[in-house]
């Protein structure tokens, strides 16, 4: 057979193993220049916003630019092995991350993959990692408290379930603790918490994790991270991987905490993301667009009525601030947007108070809609208290001598107020503890015993009731609320372990 029969007859085979196969359109362009993390690419006429992009070697895309003649994309890896010339695909699907039962306990990247050999992650569910919030008739009243066993926040500051609180303050005074202690405080609880870490440094992603860990809450937790070594555009991805983690339990009617820690860093990968694509700048060369960045964010956070279910998503997000200010502008969107703050000070902080809580430009506007009614009878006074004696204590820096017998009697009870208020970080407190030791501070049981034994006396109180009346720590944490008779033996077993004097 000649060469040219040959080449027939191979044509014809392939035609007839072509037959009756279906033709798909693939949207196809090619890629016109790449560099910093984004590729220009010519073609893909019929690509949208937020649209994954499939480039050589598997690596993905995401369209955020979509110009007349050319669409920007920035590469979701590493992008040191796409060049010029390469032809990149359509996949018509938006930015999807796995979600369920299947990721709890377990690390992942904001593309859902794993990061902690344990295996592939097996669900097949998967939804949009951005999503509008749920409109306000979708919504209820916040009105069951989240606790953090922080005593400080729990009376005065409460946080609800489909609350958003901000966490703001200076670097390294105790944000990302209160946020661990929080997780830490759900061990056994039916909270799910979804840790986010953005733009971290890898070891101390680790230590948070090792931390879950030997407190024994990675059983009830997922962490989604994105290192600092980690590109922009998964740093930008990482807070609405993990709040579309979270409104999946939200919508089986399960109650979800989202912690972004923090959504400064996320900020400035979004500028560094507009900058490089060549967008506007504006104020501190951020994007016009930043506000929505963080509001389409937290807005997700919600608890839903029962119609949709009764689910709730809590959002708790850290910002960064530069020397207390607040009034910078990525701090003041924030604030703008949440529900209350809870504002660390440096000052505070370095004078041994912690967590370094300021009472009085900290707030949470869900107020006593968040607490139990034995913890709003406790902290009621306690916010007048301490602005009193705050205020108070700015004169009397000068000399106490020429102060009245009951404004000193407000400085004792403030400065034993201050030292109860005080914890270590990893030891989160009951709901029935904490009312019992602020109700004996409230009440004046503690304005005899001196300042520098106010510590050992509550853990020794708390010892006492464990072991000689867990019967009351019962009752308030059933009934939640001290009733008369609750009250009346909560009174006699305090005085009873002040004779014993056993701290």
């Amino acid at each position: 057979m000649t060469t040219e029969g040959r080449d027939i007859v191979s044509v014809i085979k392939e035609n007839i193993k072509q037959f009756g196969s279906t033709v798909t359109m693939v949207d196809v362009g090619t890629v016109i220049s790449v560099g910093d993390g984004v590729a220009q690419i010519h073609g893909l006429g019929g690509a949208k916003y937020n649209e994954l992009l499939e480039f050589p070697n598997g690596i993905m895309g995401l369209a955020l630019n979509l110009e007349e003649d050319n669409v920007a994309a920035v590469i979701l890896g590493d992008f040191s092995h796409i060049k010029e010339g390469d032809e990149v695909h359509s996949t018509r699907r938006v930015v999807e991350v796995p979600v369920g039962d299947a990721l709890i306990g377990r690390v992942v990247d904001p593309l859902g993959n794993p990061l902690d050999d344990l295996g592939p992650i097996k669900t097949t569910k998967t939804r949009p990692v951005e999503r509008v919030a749920p409109n306000v008739v979708m919504r209820q009243r916040v009105n069951t408290p989240v606790y953090t066993g922080i005593k400080t926040i729990d009376a005065l500051i409460p946080i609800g379930r489909g609350q958003r609180e901000l966490i703001i303050g200076d670097r390294s005074i105790g944000k990302s603790a209160i946020a661990i202690d929080t997780i830490i405080n759900q061990k056994g609880g039916d909270l799910i918490c979804i840790y986010v870490a953005i733009g971290q440094k890898t070891s101390k992603v680790a230590q948070v994790i090792g931390t879950f860990q030997k407190y024994g809450v990675m059983e009830n937790t997922i962490v989604v991270t994105a290192n600092a070594s980690d590109p922009a555009p998964l740093q930008y991805l990482a807070p609405y991987s993990g709040c579309a983690i979270g409104e999946e339990f939200m919508e089986q009617g399960k109650d979800a905490l989202v912690i972004y820690d923090d959504l400064t860093k996320h900020a400035w990968a979004y500028r560094q993301l507009s900058l490089i694509l060549r967008r506007p700048p504006g104020r501190e060369a951020y994007p016009g667009d930043v506000f929505y960045l963080h509001s389409r964010l937290l807005e997700r956070a919600a608890k839903l009525d029962s119609e949709h279910g009764g689910g709730s998503l809590t959002a708790l997000p850290i910002i960064e601030i530069q020397a207390g200010d607040l009034a910078a502008y990525i701090p003041t969107n924030v604030i703008s947007i949440t529900d209350g703050q809870i504002y660390l000070e440096t000052d505070m902080f370095n004078s041994g108070i912690r967590p370094a809580l300021n009472i009085g430009l900290s707030v949470s506007r869900v107020g006593g809609n968040a607490q139990t009614r034995a913890m709003r009878q406790v902290a009621g006074r306690l916010r007048i208290d301490m602005a009193q004696y705050r205020e108070l204590a700015t004169f009397a820096q000068f000399g106490t001598a020429d102060l009245d017998k009951a404004t000193r009697s407000q400085l004792e009870r403030g400065q034993r107020i201050t030292e109860v208020l005080k914890q270590p970080q990893y030891s989160p407190m009951s709901l029935e503890k904490e009312v019992g030791i602020l109700y004996a501070v409230n009440n004046g049981y503690l304005d005899d015993v001196p300042l520098e034994k106010i510590a050992a006396f509550e853990q020794g109180f708390h010892r006492f009731m464990e072991t000689n009346y867990p019967k009351i720590n019962e009752i308030i944490l059933t009934d939640k609320e001290i009733k008369p008779e609750t009250e009346e033996k909560l009174k006699s077993a305090i005085l009873e372990f002040k004779k014993s004097a056993a701290y």
